[in-house]
């Protein structure tokens, strides 16, 4: 006789405390704040071992700007314009609703590759030299999103029965739970819990809450969810650890590499990595367009960086400068 497998229901918190009402630190900017530090200390030793020719001293203020200008608002501005563009143009206000969530890999991306050409343009300097040391850092930023993704709950992945599938209590706020099974949840769980004056979400939000502790409301989502692959970390892993590793060995190991080659391994490695990564993932923003409707946007999206790609290896190919001071 077969055991059926007991799946770890998600428990995470997103928020490491609370302080007012309105003002908590949250798993997901420590992220990025993570990636901002990290991504600064192996800049400053790429610096000092000579693969960079930017002066240390403006080091703090490009990867500043590069955070706040490239992967900050790029990132925004990728999510409303790729994949929330009916309510963007609606109320472009939404814009600076920072609190509930939008960012974009894809947009980060676009955001710095225009900060780097506006940057290199302003000093001076070689647009694919910049690229090709900051884009080392890069997937570290990706790999700690991702990560904060899945404490999150959120952005997880397709239906699995894979011994390490996650159940995701933060499917009540999504719509891809059965309304039958949907309802019999919210029913359940919120026997002898006083509901009166709450609205739906709150209702929802009460009883993701009560679903980290043991206890029944646990033992329900056990007994009524999905399992599901835990997709962000199969993304983190593949977009962000797996190409930094990929890219800080080619850094090192090819200091004269043609400028413009390591940006390519970039765009060309995260795009193949996101295309698979997608295969697992829910697509909850939807299709490609027209004969790419097979493709989930993250992949028809990520298809653009691919002809990137071939574009860096192209004019690294044929420019051929190496002069990593430059």
């Amino acid at each position: 006789m077969q055991v059926p497998l007991a799946y770890y229901v998600h428990d995470l918190n997103p928020i490491i405390f609370q302080v007012t009402d309105s003002i908590a630190l949250r798993w997901y900017g420590l992220s990025y704040v993570a990636a901002f530090f990290v991504g600064w200390w192996i800049l400053r030793m790429l610096i000092r071992w000579d693969y960079f020719a930017l002066p240390e001293e403006k080091l703090t203020d490009f990867v500043t700007y590069a955070a706040l200008f490239g992967v900050l608002l790029g990132g925004r501005l990728g999510y409303m314009l790729l994949y929330d563009t009916e309510n963007f143009l609606k109320n472009p206000l939404m814009f600076f609703q920072f609190t509930k969530g939008g960012m974009a890999s894809h947009g980060g991306i676009a955001g710095l590759a225009i900060f780097l050409l506006v940057y290199a343009r302003l000093h001076k300097m070689s647009w694919t030299a910049l690229g090709d040391n900051l884009v080392v850092t890069a997937p570290l930023g990706i790999f700690f999103g991702r990560m904060a993704n899945f404490i999150n709950g959120e952005l997880y992945g397709r239906k699995a029965e894979v011994p390490w599938a996650v159940q995701f209590p933060t499917e009540l706020r999504e719509n891809n739970l059965d309304p039958d099974v949907h309802r019999e949840i919210l029913f359940r769980s919120t026997e002898g819990i006083d509901t009166s004056g709450m609205d739906n979400s709150q209702v929802i939000e009460t009883v993701i809450a009560a679903s980290r502790d043991e206890g029944p409301v646990r033992e329900i989502m056990a007994e009524l969810l999905s399992p599901r692959h835990p997709s962000q970390v199969y993304q983190g892993l593949m977009e962000g650890l797996s190409l930094f590793l990929i890219l800080l060995v080619v850094r090192l190991l090819w200091k004269r590499a043609p400028n413009g080659f390591l940006t390519g391994i970039f765009f060309g490695g995260y795009a193949i990595f996101r295309i698979l990564g997608e295969r697992f993932r829910e697509a909850e923003s939807g299709f490609g367009p027209g004969i790419f409707d097979f493709l989930t946007k993250g992949q028809f999206y990520s298809l653009f960086m691919i002809i990137a790609a071939a574009g860096f290896f192209l004019w690294a190919g044929i420019a051929r400068k190496t002069d990593s001071k430059s």
